[in-house]
């Protein structure tokens, strides 16, 4: 019973670090890339829909994202939902698709940048900490309720913060990362 406990809480501090990557992937580093603007939100007949569920996103070259919508239609309503994104780009609509020309990135923004980088990886690593609490707690209540020795409890808590520490190491890495592609020129 205490190793699927222990294999469950293993699951949950993967799944935490892969939202931090998806979170890192939404952050603006100069270069193009799709989930800049897949998650956006747009109101297509009412609807909030996400970009990505309304056409393809491509990236022509290293500085541009390129949305084909499926309904030309929902051009006018994509534009509408980038502008009022935090994205800060003036999308381009040329009839057929929306263009985005993404800036340089100026050393004030890079700065801002790297400080929201920071703050979602403590953010992952408080929620790591919970996890681990959680699990403590969840085998010191076995103990009390016999269902593990005194022995086992210890090895087990030692078991939980290794884990901790390997997914902490883990969400270091991505920030690192994310940190050098953001502040690279």
């Amino acid at each position: 019973m205490p190793t699927k406990e222990i294999a469950r809480l293993k699951q949950q501090m993967e799944k935490t670090v892969e939202h931090l990557k998806g979170e890192y992937l939404g952050i603006r580093t100069g270069r193009a890339h799709p989930a800049l603007v897949e998650e956006i939100k747009v109101d297509y007949y009412g609807t909030q829909t996400p970009v990505k569920q309304m056409g393809n996103v491509t990236v022509p070259d290293p500085r541009q994202l390129l949305i084909t919508p499926w309904d030309k239609t929902a051009l006018k309503a994509i534009e509408k939902g980038i502008l009022a994104s935090s994205l800060g780009v003036t999308p381009v609509v040329d009839g057929e698709a929306v263009r985005l020309t993404l800036p340089e990135l100026n050393r004030q923004r890079r700065i801002e940048l790297t400080k929201l980088v920071r703050k979602y990886g403590e953010d992952a690593k408080v929620a790591l900490r919970n996890l681990r609490r959680d699990g403590v707690e969840t085998m010191k209540r076995m103990e009390k309720e016999s269902l593990i020795s005194e022995d086992d409890l210890r090895r087990y808590q030692k078991e939980i913060q290794d884990l901790t520490d390997e997914f902490s190491k883990k969400v270091d890495a991505a920030q690192g990362m994310k940190e050098k592609e953001i502040l690279e020129d």
